[in-house]
Protein backbone atom coordinates (compact mmCIF):
# COMPACT_ATOMS: atom_id res chain seq x y z
CA UNK A 1 0.00 0.00 0.00
CA UNK A 2 1.21 3.38 -1.17
CA UNK A 3 1.97 6.09 1.75
CA UNK A 4 -1.10 8.02 -0.10
CA UNK A 5 -3.37 5.41 0.19
CA UNK A 6 -2.75 4.22 3.80
CA UNK A 7 -5.07 4.37 5.96
CA UNK A 8 -5.22 8.03 8.48
CA UNK A 9 -4.56 6.21 11.77
CA UNK A 10 -1.65 4.06 9.67
CA UNK A 11 -0.37 7.26 8.90
CA UNK A 12 -0.59 9.01 12.63
CA UNK A 13 0.76 5.70 13.96
CA UNK A 14 3.44 6.18 11.43
CA UNK A 15 4.21 9.78 12.48
CA UNK A 16 4.55 8.71 16.40
CA UNK A 17 7.30 5.94 15.27
CA UNK A 18 4.43 2.77 16.73
CA UNK A 19 4.81 -0.62 15.26
CA UNK A 20 1.29 -1.79 13.78
CA UNK A 21 0.26 -4.51 11.25
CA UNK A 22 -2.61 -3.20 8.21
CA UNK A 23 -5.29 -6.14 7.81
CA UNK A 24 -7.00 -6.05 5.22
CA UNK A 25 -10.54 -8.23 4.98
CA UNK A 26 -11.03 -10.46 2.17
CA UNK A 27 -14.81 -10.60 2.84
CA UNK A 28 -17.54 -8.12 4.33
CA UNK A 29 -17.38 -8.28 7.85
CA UNK A 30 -20.51 -9.20 9.23
CA UNK A 31 -20.00 -9.38 13.50
CA UNK A 32 -17.45 -9.22 15.81
CA UNK A 33 -16.72 -12.75 16.16
CA UNK A 34 -16.25 -12.47 12.44
CA UNK A 35 -13.55 -10.11 11.71
CA UNK A 36 -12.14 -11.60 14.84
CA UNK A 37 -11.54 -14.94 13.84
CA UNK A 38 -10.82 -13.02 9.88
CA UNK A 39 -7.82 -11.81 12.15
CA UNK A 40 -6.50 -14.83 13.68
CA UNK A 41 -7.60 -13.27 17.30
CA UNK A 42 -10.76 -13.76 19.83
CA UNK A 43 -13.81 -11.15 20.34
CA UNK A 44 -12.31 -9.70 22.94
CA UNK A 45 -9.09 -8.41 21.01
CA UNK A 46 -11.06 -6.51 19.10
CA UNK A 47 -11.30 -2.92 20.11
CA UNK A 48 -14.41 -0.96 19.37
CA UNK A 49 -14.89 2.53 19.19
CA UNK A 50 -17.83 4.47 20.36
CA UNK A 51 -18.77 8.53 20.41
CA UNK A 52 -20.83 9.30 22.50
CA UNK A 53 -22.66 13.15 22.60
CA UNK A 54 -22.12 14.60 26.07
CA UNK A 55 -24.09 17.78 25.23
CA UNK A 56 -24.05 20.62 22.62
CA UNK A 57 -21.07 20.12 20.60
CA UNK A 58 -19.64 17.80 23.35
CA UNK A 59 -18.47 14.32 22.27
CA UNK A 60 -16.15 11.59 23.77
CA UNK A 61 -14.79 8.56 22.37
CA UNK A 62 -15.10 5.24 24.33
CA UNK A 63 -12.78 2.43 23.87
CA UNK A 64 -14.40 -1.03 24.64
CA UNK A 65 -13.39 -4.50 24.01
CA UNK A 66 -15.17 -6.65 21.91
CA UNK A 67 -18.15 -7.92 22.63
CA UNK A 68 -18.72 -6.14 26.60
CA UNK A 69 -20.99 -3.49 27.19
CA UNK A 70 -20.49 -0.05 27.97
CA UNK A 71 -22.62 0.54 31.64
CA UNK A 72 -24.55 3.90 31.05
CA UNK A 73 -24.14 4.61 34.86
CA UNK A 74 -20.35 4.26 35.26
CA UNK A 75 -19.76 6.52 32.00
CA UNK A 76 -22.31 9.58 33.40
CA UNK A 77 -21.26 9.37 36.89
CA UNK A 78 -17.43 9.30 35.75
CA UNK A 79 -18.28 11.80 33.46
CA UNK A 80 -20.19 13.95 35.70
CA UNK A 81 -23.40 14.06 33.18
CA UNK A 82 -27.59 13.21 34.25
CA UNK A 83 -27.55 12.72 30.01
CA UNK A 84 -25.51 11.44 27.43
CA UNK A 85 -26.38 10.04 24.49
CA UNK A 86 -24.85 7.73 21.81
CA UNK A 87 -23.69 10.04 18.69
CA UNK A 88 -26.04 9.79 15.63
CA UNK A 89 -24.14 8.55 12.14
CA UNK A 90 -23.52 12.07 10.57
CA UNK A 91 -22.07 13.16 14.30
CA UNK A 92 -19.90 10.66 13.82
CA UNK A 93 -18.73 11.83 10.82
CA UNK A 94 -17.88 15.34 11.65
CA UNK A 95 -16.53 14.75 14.70
CA UNK A 96 -14.13 11.79 13.79
CA UNK A 97 -13.95 12.26 9.98
CA UNK A 98 -14.72 8.53 9.84
CA UNK A 99 -17.50 6.41 9.12
CA UNK A 100 -19.26 4.36 11.65
CA UNK A 101 -17.84 0.66 11.71
CA UNK A 102 -14.63 2.54 10.74
CA UNK A 103 -13.89 4.73 14.01
CA UNK A 104 -10.59 5.06 15.51
CA UNK A 105 -9.08 7.09 18.11
CA UNK A 106 -5.90 7.77 15.99
CA UNK A 107 -5.68 10.10 13.45
CA UNK A 108 -8.60 12.61 14.45
CA UNK A 109 -9.32 15.98 12.70
CA UNK A 110 -9.63 17.80 15.92
CA UNK A 111 -9.00 16.55 19.43
CA UNK A 112 -11.55 14.48 21.29
CA UNK A 113 -12.08 13.08 24.99
CA UNK A 114 -11.16 9.96 24.77
CA UNK A 115 -11.82 7.11 27.88
CA UNK A 116 -10.93 3.42 27.41
CA UNK A 117 -12.12 0.76 29.39
CA UNK A 118 -9.30 -0.81 31.50
CA UNK A 119 -10.67 -4.20 29.70
CA UNK A 120 -9.07 -2.80 26.18
CA UNK A 121 -5.09 -3.24 27.68
CA UNK A 122 -5.64 -7.15 29.23
CA UNK A 123 -4.94 -8.99 25.63
CA UNK A 124 -1.39 -8.14 24.73
CA UNK A 125 -2.01 -7.80 21.08
CA UNK A 126 -5.86 -6.02 20.01
CA UNK A 127 -6.89 -4.49 16.71
CA UNK A 128 -8.79 -1.49 16.17
CA UNK A 129 -10.34 0.13 13.24
CA UNK A 130 -8.25 2.43 10.62
CA UNK A 131 -11.05 4.40 9.64
CA UNK A 132 -11.59 2.47 6.78
CA UNK A 133 -14.30 0.04 6.25
CA UNK A 134 -12.44 -3.58 5.81
CA UNK A 135 -8.82 -2.27 7.26
CA UNK A 136 -8.21 -3.29 10.58
CA UNK A 137 -5.26 -2.09 12.73
CA UNK A 138 -3.19 -4.88 14.62
CA UNK A 139 -0.93 -3.97 17.63
CA UNK A 140 0.01 -4.44 21.08
CA UNK A 141 -2.08 -3.04 23.26
CA UNK A 142 0.77 -1.23 24.97
CA UNK A 143 1.60 0.64 21.89
CA UNK A 144 -2.17 1.56 21.69
CA UNK A 145 -1.75 3.31 25.00
CA UNK A 146 1.55 5.08 23.70
CA UNK A 147 -0.63 6.04 20.57
CA UNK A 148 -3.35 8.17 22.23
CA UNK A 149 -2.30 11.42 24.20
CA UNK A 150 -4.12 12.02 27.44
CA UNK A 151 -6.13 8.13 27.40
CA UNK A 152 -8.20 8.26 30.60
CA UNK A 153 -8.75 4.80 31.38
CA UNK A 154 -11.51 3.26 33.96
CA UNK A 155 -13.26 0.57 34.24
CA UNK A 156 -16.77 1.45 32.38
CA UNK A 157 -18.29 -2.09 31.59
CA UNK A 158 -21.16 -3.50 32.60
CA UNK A 159 -19.92 -6.24 34.33
CA UNK A 160 -17.56 -5.80 37.40
CA UNK A 161 -14.06 -7.36 36.36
Amino acid sequence: MRMDQQPEAALALLAKSIPFTLFTHTEPVKSLEDAAAARGQVPSQVVRSILFRLGEGQFCLVLMAGPGQISWSKLRTYLGLSRLSMASESEVLAQTGYRVGAVTPMGLPHPIRILADKNVFEPSEISIGSGQRGIAILMKSADLLKSIDNLEIDNFSEKQS
